[in-house]
């Protein structure tokens, strides 16, 4: 966004994330918003529990989802750590490493949010030495 450089030039709220992949300069959540076509005001879109949650789990490339006892996990997430649970760790670490190259390239943002949910849960499941 235009005020990304500035912060709170366009009026606040605004919220900006520091992570590795951000490096110093850090990343305007407006560019997130634009990114996933949701219209409104910041103050608006990041008022939604939802929203904000999905901005978290994404730029902090993390998840609510707890694998071992399915905590914080939609049906979806559940499904998915069932069918992966007590598979071989190649197999674990082969489909990480797979949805992980999948995650720069262009999806709309249900998908983008589906891939996300499917790495973090991976990540508990794979052999912690292998990350």
């Amino acid at each position: 966004g235009e005020y990304a450089v500035s912060p709170g030039a366009g009026g606040w709220p605004t919220i900006r994330v520091y992570n590795k992949k951000t490096g110093y300069e850090g990343a305007f959540a407006g560019d997130w918003k634009d990114e996933n076509k949701l219209p409104g005001a910041m103050c608006d879109v990041f008022g939604k529990e939802e929203t904000m949650q999905a901005y978290v789990e994404e730029m902090g490339d993390t998840s609510l989802c707890k694998a071992s006892d399915g905590a914080g996990c939609g049906d979806k997430e559940k499904d998915f750590i069932a069918k992966w649970t007590g598979k071989p760790a190649e197999e674990v670490t082969a489909q990480l490493t797979r949805l992980q190259g999948m995650a720069a390239g262009k999806m709309k943002p249900e998908l983008k949010k589906w891939l996300s949910q499917r790495i973090a849960v991976l990540k508990q499941l794979a052999p912690k030495d292998e990350l």
